[in-house]
């Protein structure tokens, strides 16, 4: 159990941040941008929760912001240590197994969806980019420091999670907003 009983620590106040294991490393390295690009896409996952009301999606979104602690927990520990949090394959499996049942009633795509709609649709899609920022930097980091290969997967899954998420609130809102190729040509 976590227990916070004081915000600031002043530890950080060289430009340094500690890790689970205990070690220190610079707020500008690229562990903390992976794991900074994590916390911000779990809160832009908050904001579409915010924009959704009860139903699938949104259940779906309460387990990811879970899920999004347990990663960065994983991207702030270094190497082996024994007991640390981990992603496990067990959750990538339940994303591509909610994503197949979000797909199974949408239309197959005719066209690239334009990331617009209902505040909660555009809060879905712009949860999405800042997913896939977060997976690139996590694989900045994993190209200079191994990471749990499974972590790196739930972040892949996790975006497509979101697009088809997405896809499913609008076609309950009256469909995708379709790109029209050359549309606004004059």
């Amino acid at each position: 159990m976590v227990r916070l009983n004081k915000i600031y620590t002043r530890t950080g106040d060289g430009g340094t941040a500690g890790l689970v294991d205990g070690s220190r490393v610079s707020k500008s390295s690229l562990r903390m941008t992976a794991i900074g690009e994590v916390d911000e896409a779990n809160a832009a996952i908050g904001v579409a929760l915010a924009e959704l009301s009860d139903g699938e999606v949104r259940s779906h979104l309460l387990r990811i912001q879970n899920d999004m602690f347990d990663l960065g927990a994983d991207v702030a520990t270094p190497g082996e240590v024994e007991g640390a949090l981990r992603i496990l394959a067990s959750q990538v499996e339940r994303l591509e197994q909610e994503i197949d049942a979000m797909n199974a009633d949408l239309a197959p795509l005719t066209s690239f969806i334009l990331p617009s709609g209902s505040p909660a649709v555009s809060a879905l899609h712009l949860a999405r980019a800042v997913t896939r920022r977060a997976e690139r930097a996590a694989v900045a980091l994993h190209e200079a420091e191994p990471l749990n290969p499974q972590l790196l997967a739930y972040l892949n899954r996790l975006s497509d999670h979101l697009f088809v998420a997405a896809r499913k609130v609008a076609s309950e809102e009256g469909g995708d907003v379709l790109w029209q190729p050359g549309a606004t040509r004059t």
